[in-house]
């Protein structure tokens, strides 16, 4: 048995416990990234740092065990801040966005990427109502708006820009106020109320890999007075948005610690999507905070490639081993290594949540 202390309260336990678990034991919250309660520990984004008051020494509590004569501080001022700082540090390369430039001007608020999503699926009941929530009976604004979604859509970098007034309001005069369904479940929150993290400025050949989200080739249809052309202009978006910008454990922890997304970003890796075409996988190397869950999780594959950490130091990135294909990967386990991903990095690209604004 050992005795300790946990922000001044004593405690007797049999040891062989690492700080989080007896703090769980507790009921003393301690956050994580890097952590999962099932896999090795690995000490990795430091956001769930203690310290050791007895010594003096700041201590990852995942990994650190419990001791005799430890007097453990989770929750002063100064394990705060250092925490916080670990979160911007994990911030400054992380070259994502949680919601695309198109829902983050648009007055009205409208989910803009996920009714292209919903369109674009054929999914016209689900837009219909996603129209129906956002308006709340009453008129789409679009109508009188000067189209700042178009203005700011990255489409219009490389060609036209996706015509999303155009396709709104074809939504909108798809159903009438009498048979109009009203479910709040469809609808995303408000990026205002939540932290929101921008990619930044980039370059020609990383604005292009947004075109592998297109479902349409090079197919336009602007005028958008047909279901069909409908679903053919919806597929041209390139969906800047996050996939995981709902279920994000980053953006959790961000939006906890207060901590604002900083605009200048450590330009690590650029921002490439790799997409699995057998299983839909889909690998964004810049939202990756390097936590490593993924490369645990499948460690004990031998039967098929996974995913490692390849380079050293500062430029180390988790990737396909060098000798295969990404198209080779995570063959039967793609989903749970994206449940497990903290950040939007693993996404599969027709998984419902990227129907459901995920």
């Amino acid at each position: 048995m050992v005795k300790l202390k946990i922000n001044n309260i004593e405690y007797e336990v049999a040891d062989g416990l690492t700080i989080l678990e007896f703090a769980k034991t507790c009921g003393i919250y301690i956050p994580t990234l890097c952590h999962k309660e099932e896999l090795p520990h690995y000490s990795s984004c430091m956001v769930c740092m203690v310290k050791d008051k007895r010594t003096g020494n700041y201590l990852p509590s995942c990994t650190a065990l419990i001791q005799d004569g430890m007097e453990i501080d989770t929750e002063s001022e100064e394990v705060v801040s250092l925490r916080k700082k670990a979160v911007e540090m994990l911030l400054s390369e992380h070259r994502a966005e949680c919601e695309a430039p198109c829902h983050v001007v648009c007055p009205a608020g409208y989910d803009v990427p996920k009714m292209n999503r919903l369109i674009s699926a054929g999914d016209f009941k689900g837009a219909v109502n996603l129209s129906a929530w956002q308006t709340e009976d009453a008129v789409l604004k679009c109508t009188e708006c000067a189209a700042y979604c178009e203005n700011a859509c990255r489409r219009k970098k490389i060609d036209l820009p996706v015509s999303i007034r155009n396709l709104q309001i074809f939504i909108y005069q798809q159903t009438n106020q009498e048979n109009r369904i009203t479910e709040k479940t469809v609808a995303s929150e408000n990026p205002a109320k939540r932290f929101t993290s921008r990619i930044g400025k980039l370059e020609p050949e990383e604005l292009t890999e947004w075109l592998k989200e297109c479902s349409n080739g090079e197919k336009r249809s602007r005028e958008t007075v047909k279901s069909d052309s409908a679903v053919t202009e919806s597929g041209s978006c390139m969906h800047c948005d996050c996939r995981s910008a709902d279920n994000c454990r980053l953006r959790d922890i961000a939006n906890e610690f207060s901590v604002k997304d900083p605009r200048g970003k450590i330009l690590n890796s650029p921002a490439q999507k790799k997409i699995n075409v057998n299983t839909g996988l889909v690998f964004e190397n810049a939202k990756c905070i390097k936590c490593g869950l993924c490369v645990r999780l499948c460690e004990q594959l031998k039967e098929e490639p996974a995913l490692c950490f390849i380079n050293r130091g500062f430029v180390s990135i988790i990737s396909e081993p060098l000798t295969e294909d990404f198209n080779n990967v995570i063959k039967t386990r793609s989903k749970e290594v994206v449940d497990i991903c903290p950040t939007g990095a693993l996404s599969l690209k027709n998984s419902p949540s990227s129907l459901n604004g995920g």
